[in-house]
């Protein structure tokens, strides 16, 4: 491909500038699909909704990422891959700025859920760019990267942001999250390099990914972030309800599951570009045990601490392994799409596991009872990698 060989022959600088302007854009996105747990109590009694219904706002951006993600990804996908960005980018900016005016609960609804149409997309197509950029022996590498953006936003913007809602109202944070889509876009109109136009993609394509492969791999992945979100979208009242931790102090919880994730999403980008076939098991297993653990740490506060910056590790050591097993197993000419529908079940995940724990909570379940019940999906998907490998 003209972009790859382009790209492998540029100075390092040059390969970075576009590895941090996708960054920009992964911090905000990351920050917006976030941010929300944080402010949930607070967005609920704004809006006058009860806690469960609030996290339909989780489970709507979800939605979004995983409707509108490959709807996106097919029909822009005659453009240079810089305009898909920078079109994402623009409806990101758009869906925040919605948030931020919108005057009642079903308004900020729809505005979650076309913010989420330009998540998946986003990451899909900044995987291949990424991708493109360096040897082949550090492509795992490469998507961690991009997915430092992402990282950040829950060590940097989660807490801040949360901080910034509790003391200005959490429509502050949405105006603050929209600027950084600005920046973000300006940034990948400036040094993400031009390109051809992509492979023209067709819905038909999608019957492709119905293959045992592709299906098992998108599988997993669902499975393995529901039980990270069944938790983490009430972490909030998990933390103040559970472990007795004061509402002033859950941003610097947030803080710690955050530097957690920094070193949880390098770790496995390394993982996984050095033993592939293992790493996929292995975060899945580390996931299931991380959740039992934060069980018995929500029980003894001073082991609460610890536990966040375990479960933030594990967590998001999932993310290149995952990825970069789904691209290695998309059809031939269909590896943006293949990105993008593995974004999406990362986000299916994340509405299942909402839902789920909102089921959970107004069927009878307890907060404490959500961790050990979360952990049982990743067990699902681990016994999925145990399955022999069918094309």
């Amino acid at each position: 491909m003209a972009f790859s060989t382009q790209v492998e022959q540029a100075e390092t600088p040059a390969r970075l500038l576009p590895l941090i302007a996708l960054g920009i854009g992964a911090f905000g996105i990351g920050l917006t699909e976030f941010i929300i747990m944080g402010l949930l109590p607070q967005v609920a009694g704004d809006l006058g909704v009860g806690l469960p219904s609030a996290g339909l706002l989780i489970t709507g951006y979800a939605l979004g990422v995983t409707i509108g993600g490959p709807v996106l990804a097919i029909a822009a996908s005659r453009l240079p891959h810089r305009a898909v960005l920078v079109l994402v980018m623009a409806i990101f900016t758009a869906g925040n700025l919605l948030c931020a005016l919108a005057p009642g609960f079903g308004l900020v609804l729809a505005a979650r859920v076309i913010t989420g149409f330009a998540h998946g997309t986003f990451f899909g197509t900044g995987s291949v760019v990424a991708q493109a950029i360096v040897p082949p022996h550090r492509k795992a590498s490469a998507i961690a990267t991009v997915f430092t953006g992402l990282t950040l936003a829950t060590v940097l913007g989660l807490p801040f942001g949360t901080w910034l809602g509790q003391i200005f109202g959490w429509r502050a944070t949405f105006w603050a999250v929209a600027g950084i889509g600005a920046v973000a876009l300006a940034a990948i109109a400036l040094f993400v390099p031009q390109t051809d136009a992509g492979t023209p993609l067709k819905l038909r394509q999608l019957a492709l990914f119905l293959r045992p492969a592709p299906r098992r791999a998108l599988t997993m992945t669902a499975l393995g972030y529901a039980g990270v979100f069944m938790v983490f979208t009430y972490i909030t009242p998990l933390l103040t309800e559970v472990a007795g931790v004061p509402e002033r102090h859950v941003a610097l919880y947030l803080l710690l599951f955050g530097l957690g994730i920094v070193g949880g999403n390098v770790a496995g980008g390394r993982f996984a570009d050095r033993w592939p076939g293992a790493s996929v098991p292995v975060v899945l297993a580390g996931l299931a045990a991380g959740l039992f653990v934060l069980r018995v740490a929500l029980a003894l506060p001073v082991l609460a601490a610890p536990a966040m910056l375990l479960l933030g590790m594990l967590a998001f050591a999932t993310l290149a392994p995952l990825q970069n097993h789904m691209m290695a197993r998309s059809p031939a000419g269909a590896d943006t799409l293949g990105a993008t529908l593995n974004i999406s079940a990362f986000n299916l995940g994340n509405a299942i596991g909402a839902w789920l724990g909102g089921l959970a909570l107004t069927t009878g379940f307890v907060l404490s009872s959500l961790p050990p019940l979360a952990a049982l999906l990743p067990l699902a998907a681990l016994a999925l990698a145990f399955l022999p490998e069918r094309t």
